[in-house]
C-alpha cells in the first residue's frame, strides 16, 4: 500500500475483494472488448465485410489488454474509450480496422456499467439471503425466550427475543423482494448508436431495418442478455440508476435499524454483537465492550440512504439525449454505493451469525416491570373472586405509586408484588401470584407467529436461493 496517498477505505477496510474487483478497470476494459467482438462477430454474421480472421484476432487479446499502452493513448487524445480501441487494434491489428464499427462510445460504457451493475446487484443478493438465513435460525432459537418489549424506548407489554427478530427479517424480505423486482426488470443499452436512433448501423446495412433488429438481439444473447431498453438516447435511461441505488438504500436501512436495536440492547446488557478475545472496546477503559460491528455497519449505512439523491439528480439533468455532467459522478457513486452495502452485509452476516443472548439479564428485567404489566390481570381475578373492580382498582393504584417512587427515588427493586401480599384486599390472589407473573402469559401469539411468518414468508425466499447460502460474513479490522 502507497501510505503517501489517500486510500479509499471502502477498499482497504470494508468492502470484500469480491466486490471491488467487480467494479475494477480490469472487468471493465475486458468487457469492453468482450462488447466489440459481440458486434463485430454480429455484423459479420449479418454480411457486413468482416472476417473471421479479423474476430478471431480480437478474440486472441480479449483478455490481454495493453492497460499501459492505453493510458498513454488517453493521455494524447483524452478520450478513454478511443484510447482503448487503438490499444486493442495495436494488438489485433488485422481487426483494427473494423473494431468499433457503427458504434458510440456508450455501446461499450453503458452496456459494461449495466453488466457490472448487474453482477454487483447478484452479490448483494447472495449476502442478503444469508444475513435473512442466519437471523431466522436465530428467531427460531429464541422463539419462546420472553422479553421486554419497547414502545418510544419505553418497557410496554412483553414480546419475545425470536418474535423482535422476525421485525429484522421482515425488513430484510421486503427489500429482497424489490431487489428481485429489479432484477427481473433489468435490461441492457444495446446497439442503438450515437442518439439512440441506430442511424449508423441504418447506414451500414444499407436500410434494412429488420438487420439493425437482428443486430442488437445477436449482441445482447452473446453476451448473455435478452433484453434491451426499447428506447434510449446516447445512454441508458439514468432513473434506472435512482432505481438500483434506492433498492441499496432500503437495504441499508433494515441494516441501520437492526445495528441501532443491538447497539441498545448491547447497552442494556441483554443481547451483544460478537466480540473477540484479543479486541480492544477502549484505549483508555479498558473494561469497555464497544459494539463497533453494529457502530460501523450504521456508519457506512447513514452514507448508503444518502446516495439515492444523488442519482436523482442526474436523472433529472440529462440534458435531451444525454450530456457527460454524470460521467465523473457516476463513476465514484454507483460503485461506492454497491461498495459500502457490501460491507454492510459482511458485517450484518458476521452480526447474525455470532449474537450472544444474556437471558437471565433479559429475566431480571423482565422481573423489574412484570408486576406493573400484571395488575390488570391481578385485579381482574380478584374480581372472578367477588372483589368490587372500582375498588381495586383504587388500591392497586396507590400501591403502584408507592413502588414507583421505591424504584425511581430511593433506587431500590420494585416491590408491587411484596406490597399486594400485603394487603388483605388482594386477598384472593396470593396464592397465585407466580402463576400470574409467569412471563409466557404475556408473550400472546409470540411464538406462533414467529414459525407462521418463517413458514408462509421466509422458507419460500430461503429454498428460491438455496445455492447461495452457507456464506460467513467477515470483519478484518
Amino acid at each position: 500500500m502507497d501510505y503517501s496517498v489517500y486510500q479509499n477505505p471502502l477498499i482497504t477496510r470494508y468492502a470484500s475483494k469480491e466486490m471491488a474487483e467487480n467494479f475494477s478497470d480490469a472487468k471493465r476494459f475486458k468487457l469492453w472488448r468482450k462488447l466489440w467482438i459481440a458486434l463485430a462477430e454480429s455484423e459479420m454474421e449479418l454480411g457486413l465485410n468482416i472476417t473471421s480472421e479479423q474476430v478471431e484476432e480480437m478474440k486472441k487479446y480479449a483478455d490481454d489488454v495493453n492497460f499501459e499502452l492505453a493510458e498513454k493513448y488517453e493521455r494524447e487524445v483524452r478520450h478513454d474509450v478511443m484510447a482503448h480501441v487503438k490499444a486493442f487494434g495495436a494488438q489485433a491489428a488485422c481487426a483494427m480496422p473494423i473494431i468499433h464499427l457503427g458504434a458510440t462510445s456508450c455501446f461499450v460504457d453503458c452496456n459494461s456499467e449495466l453488466i457490472i451493475a448487474n453482477d454487483a446487484l447478484q452479490i448483494i443478493r447472495t449476502k442478503l439471503v444469508n444475513v435473512i438465513d442466519k437471523l431466522t435460525k436465530f428467531a427460531i432459537k429464541y422463539k419462546n425466550l420472553p422479553t421486554l418489549g419497547f414502545t418510544h424506548l419505553q418497557p410496554a407489554q412483553l414480546t419475545t427475543v425470536g418474535k423482535r427478530a422476525t421485525l429484522w427479517i421482515q425488513d430484510l424480505t421486503m427489500d429482497y423482494n424489490s431487489l428481485v423486482n429489479l432484477q427481473k426488470s433489468f435490461k441492457l443499452r444495446g446497439v442503438k448508436g450515437t442518439t439512440g436512433t441506430q442511424a449508423s448501423f441504418m447506414e451500414l446495412f444499407g436500410g434494412d431495418e429488420d438487420k439493425v433488429k437482428e443486430l442488437e438481439k445477436k449482441v445482447v444473447s452473446k453476451l448473455g442478455f435478452d433484453k434491451v431498453y426499447g428506447v434510449t438516447g446516447q445512454t441508458y435511461p439514468r432513473k434506472f440508476d435512482y432505481n438500483m441505488l434506492s433498492v441499496l438504500s432500503q437495504i441499508a436501512q433494515s441494516a441501520y435499524k437492526f445495528s441501532n436495536d443491538i447497539r441498545i440492547l448491547q447497552n442494556m446488557k441483554e443481547i451483544e454483537e460478537p466480540f473477540e478475545k484479543s479486541q480492544i472496546g477502549s484505549s483508555a477503559m479498558a473494561y469497555k465492550r464497544n459494539p463497533m460491528r453494529c457502530e460501523r455497519m450504521g456508519s457506512l449505512a447513514r452514507y448508503v440512504i444518502s446516495l439515492p439523491a444523488n442519482c436523482a439528480i442526474t436523472a433529472g439533468t440529462q440534458w435531451f439525449e444525454r450530456t457527460l455532467d454524470d460521467s465523473a459522478n457516476r463513476r465514484i457513486v454507483i460503485a461506492q454505493a454497491f461498495l459500502a452495502l457490501d460491507g454492510i452485509l459482511n458485517i450484518y452476516m458476521n452480526v447474525a451469525e455470532n449474537l450472544v443472548v444474556y437471558d437471565k439479564v433479559i429475566a431480571k428485567h423482565i422481573a423489574a416491570e412484570l408486576p406493573f404489566m400484571a395488575t390488570e390481570n391481578i385485579m381482574m381475578e380478584c374480581v372472578k373472586a367477588g372483589g368490587n373492580r372500582q375498588e381495586l382498582h383504587e388500591r392497586i393504584r396507590v400501591l403502584s405509586m408507592e413502588a414507583g417512587k421505591n424504584v425511581k427515588e430511593e433506587g431500590k427493586e420494585n416491590n408491587l408484588i411484596e406490597l399486594i401480599k400485603g394487603d388483605s384486599l388482594f386477598a384472593a390472589v396470593h396464592d397465585k401470584l407466580n402463576e400470574i407473573l409467569n412471563a409466557e402469559n404475556f408473550i400472546g401469539r409470540a411464538p406462533s407467529q414467529v414459525v407462521e411468518f418463517i413458514e408462509n414468508e421466509v422458507r419460500p425466499i430461503l429454498a428460491d436461493n438455496a445455492e447461495l447460502l452457507g456464506k460467513s460474513g467477515r470483519v478484518d479490522v
